[in-house]
């Protein structure tokens, strides 16, 4: 088991857990909304997807945001999953990323889905 995220505690005040599935996409989307420069000790880490939506929307911007997370997801979670594909959407205020991807530990093909509001 691994720490949930965002970080709670369960009904007998421990630290809660999520099972390998849970926390595999929790990753993922950790990595997806930070931003470079975010964490003290990892300046690199993160997508930089949310810099990037303040940009005029147009499908230049849509395939820059596609590369942006997919080359953040090989970089920094090369060891657990094999991205197969990324998906941007921003309308309006939202933004949505499907990830489509295989976990390496089980060779499962998984699709996760993120939105966030901005």
């Amino acid at each position: 088991m691994q720490i949930a995220f965002p970080y709670s505690v369960d009904a007998k005040g421990r630290t809660a857990e999520a099972d390998d599935d849970t926390h595999l996409r929790d990753l993922i989307e950790q990595l997806i909304f930070t931003t470079p420069g975010e964490r003290v000790n990892r300046p690199n880490f993160g997508s930089g997807l949310l810099q990037a939506l303040f940009a005029p929307n147009s499908d230049e911007l849509a395939a820059t945001l596609n590369f942006l997370v997919q080359g953040a997801l090989q970089q920094w979670l090369s060891d657990v999953i094999v991205v197969e594909g990324v998906d941007v959407q921003s309308q309006d205020s939202t933004v949505s990323v499907t990830v489509r991807y295989m976990a390496k530990r089980d060779n499962a093909r998984r699709i996760s889905q993120f939105t966030r509001t901005v």
